[in-house]
């Protein structure tokens, strides 16, 4: 393998990573890890919020109160690359536990990221990210972790999950292990 090809293996993983890294960050409401995937003048549009990269983490971080829990699920992406710059489409499934007031329900929708990512100083990050929509399902009420799972209690509070202060914090705490943003 010559070096031309580990350059484009290694900026598919790059650009991959990047968009993993960014995706942690929503879930985990996480600054850093979203500011780390992001250039600063990057712009977003997810057709119910566009604007600046500032806008756009103000407005994820710390995200709404009513929307207790995330988790974005990546598919496939495809990556082309022409030089410092990739255009990637990473496939999405995304849940949301919302609470409206007299219950929280679950809602899951799919689509599509397309980003326009450069490389500057040897990182690759996010210039321009539009969500696409292909679908959208509300899953009823959510279900009451409180009585544990399957009729049978937890053992500790910390088997659910939650936007901030989940397992996951201590899991990776900040040694060696610690989530590289």
């Amino acid at each position: 393998m010559g070096a031309a090809d580990m350059r484009v293996l290694l900026a598919h993983h790059e650009v991959r990573a990047c968009i993993v890294r960014l995706a942690r960050g929503e879930d985990r409401r996480d600054g850093e890890a979203v500011s780390s995937s992001f250039w600063p003048d990057a712009i977003v549009d997810f057709g119910i919020f566009a604007g600046s990269f500032d806008d756009y983490l103000a407005w994820v971080v710390p995200g709404s109160p009513a929307v207790l829990v995330t988790q974005h699920l990546l598919g496939q992406t495809h990556i082309e690359l022409d030089g410092n710059t990739a255009l990637a489409e990473t496939h999405v499934t995304a849940y949301h536990r919302v609470d409206v007031g007299t219950e929280e329900r679950d809602t899951v929708l799919g689509g599509r990221y397309l980003d326009r990512l450069e490389e500057r100083d040897g990182q690759w990050r996010i210039a321009e990210r539009t969500m696409l929509y292909d679908w959208s399902r509300d899953d009823g009420v959510s279900a009451d972790w409180s009585q544990g799972l399957m009729g049978t209690p937890f053992s500790g509070d910390h088997f659910t999950g939650k936007a901030t202060g989940d397992h996951s914090e201590t899991f990776f705490g900040t040694g060696p292990f610690a989530i590289q943003k």
